[in-house]
């Protein structure tokens, strides 16, 4: 009996290897407990579910779906993005770091009121950086005249 049915099968799904994958996949969802779209008359799951597939019963596109949702370990679920600061306040790793780094640079700096009081200090304010060097070039058909 399976070989005449294996045979109709190929008519509907013309991949043998993708039809074992299908059939499979049928008859793993009625072993947990569908139900069977034809008669079983006492055949064993595959059977059925390769007579579903012949009788166009079981569309082979669905089953396609079927497996591969079954295969999927990680499902993607559209959440909204944290913002990269929250993610890390979060951690409490994190926030350990954080907290030890604002300890060691409020102990170890001066505040914005320190240098409005040295105000004649001119030692303690940033000074300007130098200006960069202009860089001029010469005409290249100067000098492949020279040449």
């Amino acid at each position: 009996m399976a070989r005449v049915t294996v045979e109709d099968c190929v008519e509907k799904v013309t991949n043998r290897f993708e039809l074992v994958m299908v059939a499979s996949q049928r008859s793993r969802e009625i072993s947990a407990g569908a139900e069977p779209r034809v008669e079983r008359d006492r055949d064993k799951n595959p059977v059925v579910a390769l007579r579903e597939i012949a009788e166009e019963k079981a569309s082979p596109e669905e089953l396609h779906n079927s497996l591969v949702q079954s295969l999927q370990r990680h499902v993607e679920v559209d959440e909204p993005e944290e913002d990269g600061f929250d993610a890390m306040a979060s951690n409490p790793e994190f926030a350990g770091i954080a907290s030890s780094m604002g300890e060691s640079a409020s102990s170890s700096s001066r505040s914005r009121d320190d240098y409005d009081d040295d105000a004649g200090d001119d030692d303690v304010r940033p000074t300007a950086t130098a200006a960069h060097p202009t860089v001029s070039y010469e005409d290249s058909e100067e000098d492949d005249s020279k040449g």
